[in-house]
């Protein structure tokens, strides 16, 4: 029998060309309609299944093995951004604004490879293979929605694995790790509340800006004086909004904020530790504030049997050379979300290639990814899917 990276090998030319179609027409999140039709074409010309989920875009797809057996989940992200192409590359975005300046084209690919070397491997595959193509990672909505609308039943599946490009590791690694992968995404909204005035009488007024500004700089000695600091976390405000003439003192100044943390414990903490340091800094400065925490995401936290266990499947695909041990990221993945409910892991994927100066990072307007990793992604996801009903981890 062929093995699956010869398969994933054989492939490599027809996953390029639909990764450079689907590249050239980008959608951005709960938009994304000629894509979703990509993939369904795709996935009925190899004979999956397709699933209705009943969301607007995004596919679920289904093969049944010859064999019964457990039901392997596969997750790819399939939004663009609305980014302003700068490649000049023969595939570059047609649609103005907007790029996938993430790679979720490579994603959507990967999953699409492993869907059409499964298909082939139909009568030696044991269990069922479900194929989710997400929409709306990128506004951290789709696997939310999915999830509700009961992706993992019917069948009920037993584990999910997943991946995500990465252009700090080169193409033909794959970064596996057990524990936490990626962090915890919550948003912060600020209001600082004042009276406002004449620039040139401050004593006058109560100035919001005075102290937004005394605030941001505070916060900052949450992270580091009041955590430990083995136990990362990231607090920004990306968003600051107030006044409209260089005179006139405001009367509130709006701000909003990301938190990214890894621990549950600290995580829960977090808000607290916030508000009392914003409050208190506030009152300081004759000001008062509003302010609001929501909890987005959850963190990406691969199961150590679980990811253990990856590893020889993985090495088939890449090698021993190939397979590394990766730092975590303090960027958030709604993978986590199928977390929550089934086992899952989650890989990072090489595609960085210095030589080609392909370099540049996620959501950068130059953000490239090496075509030959659609190859390892395809191979590694359908080599997971093909060997999970022999690990000892399913009960049948």
């Amino acid at each position: 029998m062929k093995s699956i990276a010869e398969h994933a090998k054989e492939l490599l030319p027809l996953l390029i060309e639909i990764r450079c179609e689907l590249h050239r027409f980008p959608e951005v999140s709960f938009k994304e309609h000629q894509t979703t039709r990509l993939i369904g074409k795709y996935l009925a010309e190899s004979g999956i299944e397709i699933i209705p989920w009943g969301g607007q875009t995004g596919v679920v797809g289904l093969l049944r093995g010859e064999n019964p057996g457990p039901v392997i989940a596969l997750r790819a992200d399939i939004d663009a951004l609305p980014i302003q192409e700068e490649n000049e590359i023969e595939y570059r975005s047609q649609i103005p604004g907007v790029m996938h300046a993430c790679g979720h084209d490579v994603h959507t690919v990967c999953v699409l490879g492993a869907a059409f070397i499964l298909s082939k491997m139909r009568s030696d595959l044991t269990g069922t293979v479900k194929f989710i193509f997400q929409p709306a990672e990128e506004i951290n909505a789709g696997a939310k929605e999915m999830v509700k609308r009961g992706v993992l039943k019917n069948p009920d599946v037993d584990v999910i694995f997943g991946l995500h490009n990465n252009p700090n590791l080169a193409v033909g690694q794959i970064g596996l790790k057990e524990g936490p992968l990626m962090a915890a995404v919550d948003t912060t909204f600020l209001n600082v509340i004042g009276r406002g005035g004449h620039g040139a009488i401050p004593h006058k007024s109560r100035d919001p800006i005075m102290a937004a500004a005394a605030i941001l700089m505070a916060l900052q000695s949450v992270v580091s004086r009041q955590i430990d600091p083995l136990d990362p976390a990231v607090i920004s405000f990306g968003t600051i909004h107030g006044g409209d003439a260089n005179n006139v003192i405001p009367d509130r100044v709006e701000l909003t904020g990301t938190v990214r943390t890894f621990s549950p414990a600290l995580r829960a903490r977090m808000p607290e530790l916030m508000r009392s340091v914003i409050l208190n800094t506030a009152a300081a400065l004759n000001t008062d504030a509003e302010f609001i925490y929501r909890e987005d995401l959850p963190a990406v936290v691969n199961p150590p049997k679980l990811t253990e266990w990856c590893r020889t499947p993985l090495r088939k695909i890449v090698g021993d050379d190939g397979l590394i041990s990766p730092t975590p990221s303090m960027g958030g993945e709604d993978f986590a979300i199928y977390q929550e409910k089934v086992p899952g892991v989650f890989l990072w994927l090489g595609v960085g290639n210095v030589a080609k100066g392909i370099v540049h990072q996620w959501h950068s307007p130059r953000f490239q990814a090496d075509e030959k990793s659609l190859q390892y992604g395809a191979g590694a996801l359908a080599q997971l899917a093909f060997d999970y009903a022999s690990s000892g981890l399913y009960e049948k």
